[in-house]
């Protein structure tokens, strides 16, 4: 009998213990816990020491209030112009509501990052290439315009979005490394071709140049020599003895330098060798 009363009592501590431990819960600091009661949605517990009914309530969901890093992986989006980039992004969300979160869409991460992959395509699309690759901030504000309002249904905060990546996809890469080279070909093209223009003008001009000032030589020289005869023919007059004598000292000059020259294999003979003969004979018999 004694030992029959010990095993009932026994059992009874026991289930009391369970009993209590069942309704006794703690929740840690930066979770709720989502309490239903006979399958249904009863109440959330916050962070500390919560009671609930043993048997009739259970927790059913233990949410993290903490804030929520979700990469949002990367995928290939078509442009306005049709070119192909990849890009990827990274969420932050909060939970407010945990009952709306796990009861408002089966699965809230898988959720969110779809319709940010949903969101940004459209976002890019609407875009061109040069100004996808060069406005992230222009896409981060419509990004993250366009999915608070439909997380917020969830009971879920967005508290940023951020655009981790956006780049061409190979294929663009190469045309777009293949267009930079050419366009670097053509401006060393024109570089070149008008550097040379640029030569040919100053060489040109130089001609020119030259060509102006020898024609001015010219005629300096020219007034010179009509100045010079002009005088001469003033000096002399109808005496012209003093110019056969200047023109036949000029004559002497000319010819002892005719023949001081190492390769000079001239003869020179006088004009008029006849009369020049007949002055030596004439001057021999005298």
């Amino acid at each position: 009998m004694f030992f029959d009363s010990l095993v009932m009592a026994t059992v009874f501590l026991v289930l009391v213990i369970v009993t209590v431990s069942l309704g006794v819960k703690t929740v840690p600091q930066g979770h709720k816990f989502v309490v239903q009661r006979l399958g249904k949605y009863h109440r959330t517990l916050g962070p500390g020491l919560n009671f609930i009914f043993p048997y009739i309530d259970s927790v059913a969901y233990k949410v993290t209030t903490k804030d929520i890093v979700l990469d949002v992986p990367s995928q290939e989006v078509i442009t306005r112009d049709n070119a192909v980039i990849i890009a990827n992004a990274v969420a932050y969300i909060n939970i407010v509501s945990p009952e709306k979160a796990v009861y408002g869409v089966e699965d809230y991460r898988f959720a969110i990052q779809n319709l940010v992959q949903t969101s940004l395509r459209s976002i890019v699309g609407e875009m061109d290439l040069d100004d996808a690759l060069s406005s992230r901030d222009t896409i981060k504000a419509k990004l993250k315009t366009a999915i608070s309002d439909d997380i917020a249904d969830w009971g879920i905060t967005l508290k940023t979005v951020e655009i981790q990546d956006i780049n061409p996809s190979e294929t663009m890469q190469k045309a777009m490394e293949e267009q930079a080279a050419a366009e670097r070909g053509r401006r060393a093209t024109v570089t070149r071709a008008d550097g040379e223009k640029a030569a040919a003008i100053l060489e040109a001009e130089g001609r020119l140049e030259a060509s102006r000032r020898d024609a001015e030589a010219k005629i300096v020289l020219a007034e010179a020599s009509q100045a010079a005869i002009e005088k001469v023919a003033i000096a002399v007059q109808q005496n012209e003895l003093p110019v056969v004598y200047l023109l036949g000292e000029r004559y002497i000059d000319a010819v002892k330098e005719l023949s001081g020259s190492d390769n000079s294999k001239m003869i020179l003979l006088p004009g008029d060798l006849p009369a020049a003969v007949r002055g030596l004979i004439g001057s021999f018999g005298k």
